[in-house]
């Protein structure tokens, strides 16, 4: 995975060559420059020639400044594609997976979504970046010093070469260690995950005591990790040492023996302490550190998260050993979709409870909306009306009965026949046609003609029209919920649920939206936000915990004494708004 992302791209990776020869440019130039400054220039007498030898360099330093940072922007095309490899095949590898309630990864995917394919791309372009530039700087400081003076090399190379090998014998090592670090970085964010979720259980047990030394033994185990990690990588002094230090005591020692001039000697000293060691510090940082954190991060990646299709292995318990998965159990909705007759809904005996030993939201409902029906869902927060409208579309299967729309069950219902706007609206960045049109392609009179019956206009024309780039950062809740509500009513949906999709907007905008989508015909069903919606509805369902009551407003005001304090909130005259 990480040569074919180096290397799926050669014209990217011709860039990178092209300005790393510019930013080594210094490197090449350095010895020589200070040798013929002080040879030629100043110890002859000649200070202007000693300067402009020194200026010389000095250019060289502004080319490379120029390439390095062209650099930058080479290795970010490389490795920016290769964060958004590992990214799909995570995400990809949390949803095949995530097959038990509540139909989400666990923590230790959220861990490798975030912390460790972030760190595999910082770490994959730092080490790009330190490869090249050793490489390039190695080249040019030995065409450098065989040009200035060839019998220097074997007083540089040597010591250079043993430090590097050191250092490359202990990278499996580092690797090893650091793999069991994210692996236990992983069980520990597990285990706080867990231990999060049950905290009520765990008070009301009376095992806090015991979760607490579960956790501790799990930090230690990191720390402990870490601790290891860190030893491990005490090599890279000892490589630093003898790579980048050793040849400067050898030509201070031997050079002046070998007849080299103290212009040659001090040439010498510059390519070694000024491009040979940083370029071998720059190396063992990019590889001991990021290098190392790459491998184990992609390899813990490919474990957990493997490509699917025949064959395919992953490590599945999250305790780092690799095993043979089994086939995953069935999610909750089918391959196949049907599109259903008509935008009818059929509740029966619908019961609903968001665990086995939880008491139902919804308990033995029958409801029947016929095509063209206007409901409004009424009652107090938290008593089961966005359950119900995630039961209709499907999102949630009930713990008993069943749900049908047009005659097929809600959860093979074709997704483009119904569509349910939530309370917090999604909106995208991109032009704000592509926000409007996604869910089903419009015509643009079409799309101008539904502007207009919901509402948005004021707000397109802010935007600057339908080509201009929608920022949702900029946005107000309502606005979004305009466009939102736009995008619904241009969608071939025939049932459209509103869960309070409306509640950001004033009564006003409120009222305009929901007469929109009751002439545009099909099934609505509104989560009523305010009392208003349900004076403007056909009919009311009332929810008050496993009670409902279905009837018209004038009905539920007659016969409710709850429906009737739910409307003391409300002034009378919003009747006329519509």
């Amino acid at each position: 995975m990480i040569w074919r992302s180096v290397t799926r791209e050669p014209r990217r990776l011709a860039r990178l060559a092209g300005w790393s020869l510019a930013e080594a440019l210094p490197s090449l130039l350095i010895g020589h420059a200070i040798a013929r400054a002080i040879e030629d220039g100043f110890a002859a007498g000649r200070p202007v020639a000693g300067l402009a030898w020194l200026a010389l360099l000095g250019g060289a330093w502004l080319v490379a400044a120029v390439g390095a940072r062209q650099s930058v922007l080479a290795v970010a095309a490389i490795a920016e594609p290769f964060r958004d490899e590992l990214l799909a095949r995570v995400v990809g590898g949390a949803v095949r997976h995530a097959v038990t309630p509540p139909w989400r990864p666990g923590a230790e995917s959220v861990a490798r979504a975030t912390l460790q394919v972030e760190l595999a791309r910082d770490a994959f372009a730092a080490v790009i970046t330190a490869v090249r530039s050793f490489a390039f700087t190695v080249v040019s400081v030995v065409v450098g010093m065989a040009t200035l003076l060839p019998a220097m090399l074997p007083l540089v190379l040597p010591p250079f070469a043993a430090g590097l090998a050191v250092f490359l014998l202990s990278l499996p090592a580092m690797a090893r260690r650091q793999r069991a670090f994210l692996v236990a970085d992983e069980r520990l964010a597990e285990s706080v995950a867990a231990m999060a979720e049950g905290l009520r259980d765990i008070v009301s047990c009376g095992a806090e005591g015991r979760v607490a030394a579960d956790i501790g033994q799990a930090i230690a185990a990191q720390a402990a990790a870490a601790r290891r990690v860190a030893r491990v990588t005490a090599v890279r002094t000892l490589s630093l040492g003898v790579a980048g230090w050793l040849p400067v005591l050898l030509v201070l020692a031997y050079g002046p023996g070998l007849g080299a001039s103290a212009g040659a000697i001090v040439g010498t000293l510059a390519y070694v302490v000024q491009s040979l060691a940083p370029a071998l510090g720059g190396l063992v940082e990019g590889l001991g550190v990021s290098g190392v954190r790459l491998a184990a991060s992609v390899a813990r990646i490919r474990e957990t998260t493997p490509l699917p299709g025949p064959g395919a292995r992953r490590a599945g318990t999250g305790r780092g050993r690799a095993v043979t998965p089994r086939e995953p159990r069935p999610g909750p909705r089918r391959t196949r979709t049907v599109r259903p007759r008509d935008a009818r809904v059929e509740l029966r005996g619908v019961t609903f409870a968001y665990g086995p030993e939880a008491e139902p939201v919804v308990s033995g409902l029958d409801l029947v909306l016929p095509e063209g029906c206007r409901l409004a869902v009424v009652g107090p927060s938290g008593l089961g009306k966005s359950t119900l409208a995630a039961l209709v579309t499907g999102l949630l299967e009930p713990s008993s009965g069943e749900v049908r729309i047009g005659g097929v069950p809600a959860r093979d219902v074709d997704p483009a026949a119904r569509v349910l706007i939530p309370q917090e609206a999604y909106v995208f960045q991109g032009t704000l046609r592509e926000n409007l049109t996604y869910l089903a392609a419009a015509a643009p009179d079409a799309v101008r003609r539904a502007i207009d019956e919901v509402g948005m206009a004021e707000l397109a024309r802010r935007i600057g029209g339908l080509p201009a780039e929608v920022n949702p950062a900029a946005l107000s809740a309502g606005e979004r919920q305009l466009i939102a509500l736009t995008r619904a009513y241009l969608s071939p949906a025939r049932l459209v649920i509103l869960d309070e999709a409306t509640c950001h907007l004033d009564p006003a905008a409120e009222a305009r939206a929901e007469a929109a989508f009751a002439r545009r015909g099909g099934t609505l069903v509104v989560v009523a936000h305010r009392l208003t919606s349900a004076l403007r509805a056909r009919h009311v369902l009332l929810m008050d915990g496993t009670r409902v009551r279905l009837g018209t407003h004038d009905e539920l005001v007659a016969v409710s004494p709850l429906y009737r304090d739910l409307l003391g909130q409300w002034t009378p005259d919003v009747r006329q708004v519509s």
